[in-house]
């Protein structure tokens, strides 16, 4: 059974939201090595974390529950 992707597949457009700047960047770094993901915004509070979402339109959004 083979399981890889195509090579024409579509990278996954992430953003990040997250309050505490060195697990978002960590996080980033870590999300961005997968060759299928693409870290497309960061944001550090909820309401930054909706207006960039406007303008990048990521398929997934990854927040913390917590933010204002």
């Amino acid at each position: 059974m083979n399981f890889s992707k195509p090579q024409n597949a579509k990278r996954i457009r992430l953003l990040l939201a997250e309050d505490h700047t060195v697990l978002r960047q960590g996080l980033a770094g870590l999300l961005g090595q997968e060759p299928d993901m693409e870290v497309v915004g960061e944001a550090d509070d909820g309401e930054m974390a909706v207006r960039l979402a406007s303008r990048v339109h990521p398929d997934v959004v990854l927040m913390d529950m917590g933010l204002p």
